[in-house]
């Protein structure tokens, strides 16, 4: 569900523990968090029709991804319970936040087998644990394609959890290129378990 709030007063920075994740938009780079708003628990492609540019925002519970295109495209950034002032220009999101995913929480294992070419070719590796350079553990020169069995994973466009990264929840992803983002090699992979 998304909603839209006018003159939203900053919130307390002691906040009650909740099974549902939040997360706060603002038009323009703020520190105080006040003014005109957009509250989100869950997805939202588009946020256009609430807010016509988001700079910064803050998440009260849980984490979330945030994009800089809407449907879940373009650059992505990962965030989690804080104030992110302004933090989306620093991101390299300088249009700002035009849709958003809330994360939920996995419990259980973690699997992903990933593969070198599109369309599910080439060499195949079986992940259950983060892998922070898939060149020195598997050989592997790129990470094209996907079947993400179990959990919530971050990738990364450089060794150790580096550059730009992409989102992926259980599913199979013939091609990253689909996800908007051509022309970028995934070198490592991490599973999200933090508790948002």
């Amino acid at each position: 569900m998304c909603l839209e709030s006018i003159d939203l007063h900053p919130l307390s920075t002691t906040l009650s523990s909740s099974k549902w994740s939040t997360c706060i938009l603002y038009p323009i780079p703020t520190r105080n968090f006040q003014g005109r708003s957009y509250e989100t628990s869950s997805d939202c492609s588009d946020m256009s029709s609430y807010l016509s540019r988001c700079q910064s925002c803050r998440v009260e519970s849980g984490c979330f991804m945030v994009y800089d295109r809407t449907n879940y495209m373009g650059n992505q950034c990962f965030i989690r319970k804080g104030d992110y002032a302004d933090y989306m220009s620093m991101m390299g999101m300088s249009g700002g936040i035009r849709s958003c995913r809330m994360i939920p929480m996995h419990k259980g294992q973690f699997r992903m087998k990933i593969y070198e070419r599109e369309n599910f070719g080439g060499q195949m590796n079986e992940l259950i644990d983060d892998c922070d350079n898939i060149m020195e553990r598997y050989r592997m020169s790129d990470c094209m394609s996907c079947q993400l069995i179990d959990g919530h994973w971050l990738l990364y466009e450089q060794p150790h959890y580096r550059g730009r990264m992409i989102y992926l929840r259980p599913g199979e992803y013939r091609s990253f290129r689909d996800l908007g983002i051509s022309g970028m090699r995934l070198m490592s992979m991490k599973r999200i378990i933090d508790m948002c």
